[in-house]
């Protein structure tokens, strides 16, 4: 009986694992941008958690700041 299996399927895998993680190291450095760029716009507490979030929950993180940290920090005023 001869084990037949396909060569390139961990080239699959490993070409998806690396997209998943570039995605998701790009997410993460955008909302970090972001987040910087609204620091005066948050009291530091609220920087922080969101600092947190973004760095310890993977994926969801970045995309919570996306999503709905931004629209939730004040505008600024001068336009």
């Amino acid at each position: 009986m001869t084990d037949v299996h396909n060569p390139l399927l961990p080239t699959g895998y490993d070409v998806t694992w690396s997209m998943l993680t570039a995605v998701a190291i790009a997410l993460t450095v955008l909302a970090l941008i972001l987040l910087a760029r609204s620091a005066r716009r948050l009291t530091p507490s609220q920087g922080l958690l969101w600092t947190l979030v973004v760095l310890l929950v993977p994926v969801l993180g970045p995309i919570a700041w996306l999503t709905i940290g931004r629209r939730t920090a004040p505008a600024d005023e001068n336009g």
